[in-house]
């Protein structure tokens, strides 16, 4: 039986970050692209032998990416989320960023972003504008993810890929990246009891890679 634990957000926001703020930021905190995983959810004295088998080496990863879309819009910057359609194979129902495995007839990774938010959400290749990446991060089910962060401007006009997306929905960054509002998640997995970051906004509870690439962002932006 699953166990889950969600400690309560304390839902501390700054004012709104611009665009400008955004670009500086990021080009303060820019390094080489780490590795990272959910296990950095975990208690210091984390069992090492409880490690999952990606994470150790023992396994190959398949090549995956992500657009961590930032919209533009009037009152603000939000980021453009995905609730996954409940018939998937890999993480149904769950919240994330457009994206998917690496395909042969990709270019790149880079690609692959582009490419997967353009055929899952409708948005054109042509009308983002890649600024930055976040640091790979490894998933459970045995992904290596590489995040790209991209500039989308109204107007545009969404179009749902139907079996692979039931939602299509925008948060403010501002509040995705207050570092109080994350929290940590328990969920068991093979009789095993594991940590993942997690944010709630509004009805939609954001944990896992996709709670983890958040965080990684909060800490680009709030890097002082």
């Amino acid at each position: 039986m699953e166990h889950e634990k969600i400690l309560p957000n304390r839902n501390n926001t700054r004012r709104n970050i611009n665009l400008s703020e955004v670009r500086a930021r990021l080009k303060a905190t820019s390094q080489t692209v780490g590795r990272r995983s959910n296990e950095e959810a975990e208690d210091p004295d984390y069992d090492i032998i409880n490690r999952n088998d990606w994470k150790n080496g023992t396994k190959p990863l398949i090549p995956a990416a992500v657009l961590v879309a930032l919209i533009i819009r009037n009152d603000g910057i939000n980021v453009l989320l995905t609730k996954r359609s409940s018939n998937l194979k890999h993480h149904a129902g769950q919240i994330s960023f457009p994206g998917g495995r690496v395909d042969n007839k990709d270019e790149s990774s880079r690609h692959t972003a582009l490419r997967e938010i353009h055929e899952e959400v409708g948005i054109h290749p042509k009308n983002i504008k890649i600024i930055d990446e976040l640091d790979e991060y490894i998933v459970g089910t045995g992904f290596l993810v590489k995040p790209f962060i991209g500039i989308i401007k109204p107007p545009y006009k969404f179009v749902k890929q139907e079996q692979e997306v039931a939602e299509i929905f925008e948060v403010p960054l501002d509040f995705l990246i207050a570092p109080n509002n994350f929290s940590q998640y328990s969920k068991e997995f093979n009789g095993i009891p594991r940590k993942h970051f997690a944010i709630t906004w509004e009805n939609y509870f954001i944990w896992g890679a996709t709670a983890g690439m958040l965080r990684n962002l909060s800490q680009r932006l709030h890097r002082e």
